[in-house]
């Protein structure tokens, strides 16, 4: 059967993945911080952007393609770092960064997750992007670099929201600990979701027990009693102005600010010499009463000539076209590519690649022009639904 007449979009990818991942990296994945709030505001909010379709236009030869950072992309979005993302299916890094390069896309390595730059940096042909949680120790801080230039990964992005642990409690709930660790309910759950046991057990022959390997040489014998913190909390600092800088001195190539939420920041981050913003809410993950991304995006945008990079909530391509029409240069998505992984092993992450850019054709057909950009200053907005006592498909349950 072909996929595209099963598995049309995320929401379809998301209820397969469901089913066959243990419930233990589910919530890992797919759940936020406090009520969720932020994140159902991130769905509440792109689905109050709107277009007017035109007509009349004749036939239309749609360009998706895209320059950021001085780097041509096929598709005007790319893969984001997700921390412990061997945990979600074994080896996501090394799939994720190989599917991310025949497509044209950029793919970002989290510095928290269970592959090291230098097993995922030969599959990213010197185009790889290293996400930075910001050590303390200024010794560890010079090697994370120096390991991501030699790994050939070209951009560096500095993530600045998240000065502590979240809470997570969902996560915490699905019984997930830091390392992870093989309890009874641990295996009852794995014993429900055999594709995703078998895929695990064939790669712990040679990789063991999944666990952040970048910060395997930085490690300590130090324990948190927080469930949802880990080695990377206690190895990381709350950076300061001065520290960015340090980082833009010891970094000879791009550098991207993520999770960028005020203005006056983004005009101030220009001021220190970053080559991009990354306008993001960590998908509620952080903090459960921030705005939604997308409120947020037209104000950075209005304040800043840099390029911005946008996440938090995407889950169409059409949510695309809405973040460029409101401001984004480049778009990015973390869990969509892992639930197309869960769902469909290594062929999952061309499939979603391939729902999106047909969705982002209908779309700019539908009106009239050729390019996303186009769309700038064409959004209008929409009245927002009333809130359901029934839960979205798109969200978590």
């Amino acid at each position: 059967m072909d996929p595209h007449s099963r598995y049309m979009t995320i929401a379809d990818l998301r209820a397969r993945a469901r089913r066959r991942t243990p419930h233990f990296a589910w919530a890992y994945l797919d759940t936020a911080t406090g009520t969720e709030a932020t994140l159902r505001r991130n769905r509440a909010a792109l689905d109050a952007v709107g277009f007017v379709p035109s007509i009349l236009h004749g036939e239309i030869a749609p360009d998706l393609s895209t320059t950021l950072l001085g780097q041509h992309h096929a598709l005007p979005f790319g893969v984001a770092p997700v921390g412990q993302s061997g945990l979600l299916w074994p080896r996501a890094e090394q799939t994720l960064a190989r599917s991310a390069t025949e497509l044209g896309v950029p793919y970002a390595l989290s510095t928290v997750a269970n592959a090291t730059p230098e097993q995922v940096g030969p599959h990213t042909a010197g185009q790889g992007w290293f996400q930075l949680y910001p050590p303390r120790d200024v010794d560890i801080r010079r090697d994370m670099l120096e390991r991501a230039r030699s790994s050939g990964f070209r951009v560096l992005v500095l993530t600045l929201d998240v000065p502590v642990a979240s809470r997570r409690e969902r996560q915490v709930k699905g019984g997930l600990v830091q390392p992870p660790r093989l309890t009874p309910r641990i295996l009852a759950q794995c014993l429900r979701t055999p594709a995703w046991s078998l895929a695990r057990l064939r790669a712990m022959r040679t990789d063991g027990m999944p666990r952040m390997k970048t910060l395997d040489r930085y490690s300590t014998d130090a324990e948190t009693r927080d469930p949802t913190a880990h080695v990377g909390y206690l190895l990381r600092t709350a950076p300061d102005w001065d520290y960015l800088d340090w980082i833009r001195a010891h970094w000879e190539g791009p550098l991207v600010v993520k999770g960028v939420l005020k203005p006056e920041d983004a005009l101030r981050l220009e001021q220190h010499g970053v080559d991009a913003i990354w306008v993001s809410n960590h998908a509620g993950r952080q903090f459960d009463a921030a705005p939604a991304s997308i409120e947020a995006l037209p104000a950075i945008r209005a304040a800043t000539r840099l390029p911005l990079i946008f996440d938090s909530g995407i889950e169409s391509g059409l949510d695309i076209l809405r973040a460029i029409a409101l401001g984004a240069d480049f778009c990015m998505m973390g869990r969509a590519w892992h639930y197309a992984l869960c769902a469909l092993g290594e062929a999952g992450p061309a499939h979603l690649a391939e729902i999106l850019r047909r969705d982002i054709i209908a779309n700019l057909g539908q009106l009239g022009v050729a390019r996303a950009t186009d769309l700038r200053g064409r959004a209008i907005p929409l009245q927002r639904p009333a809130p359901s006592t029934t839960p979205s498909p798109n969200l978590p349950a």
